[in-house]
């Protein structure tokens, strides 16, 4: 059995990153462990800075969000200490995860971000992902940094309506 929390968890983070097909946010991994109160924040922050720097995680930065996914040493070293996770912690994240996938999926399937760009307009870029899979991204030059704020506001909102009229436009077009 494991001696160490911060072992445990490593292997919860783990468990949970696997569970899905999509990233999960720093803001949604530490939602359930402060939650359930397993831990600390600053805990959990050093954990989870142990997973990437072992390889075990990726990080990327989205916007304001790190998102983190498991690798396959990750994996791996899951399938071999996963009956180290408590019946208790797997029912927990399994209930964490099944009432919030959706909110969690959208949250980060759904992104933008806005930069100034070298000719001194901003550029919003805007993401939606099903899965692992880019659905459609977009590129938008706007001269004013707050419509490029509020693009990006607007975006999750928005995304699946502007996903259907591009769709719709492109395969109805006259030729």
């Amino acid at each position: 059995m494991i001696q160490e929390p911060e072992t445990l968890y490593k292997l919860m983070s783990l468990y949970m990153l696997e569970r899905v097909n999509f990233p999960l946010t720093n803001s949604q991994l530490s939602q359930f462990f402060l939650d359930k109160e397993y831990t600390t924040y600053f805990t959990l922050q050093s954990v989870l800075t142990d997973l990437v720097e072992s390889n075990l995680i990726t990080s990327h930065q989205v916007s304001n969000a790190t998102h983190y996914e498991i690798t396959d040493d990750g994996k791996e070293a899951l399938d071999f200490f996963s009956g180290d996770i408590s019946d208790a912690a797997i029912a927990d994240m399994n209930e964490y995860l099944e009432a919030n996938k959706f909110s969690m999926r959208s949250e980060a399937g759904v992104t933008a971000e806005y930069y100034k760009s070298e000719s001194g307009n901003y550029t919003v870029h805007c993401t939606a992902r099903e899965g692992k899979s880019t659905i459609l991204s977009i590129d938008i030059s706007i001269p004013d940094e707050t419509a490029a704020e509020n693009m990006c506001t607007n975006w999750k909102n928005c995304s699946q309506k502007v996903y259907s009229d591009i769709l719709h436009t492109l395969m109805n077009s006259a030729n």
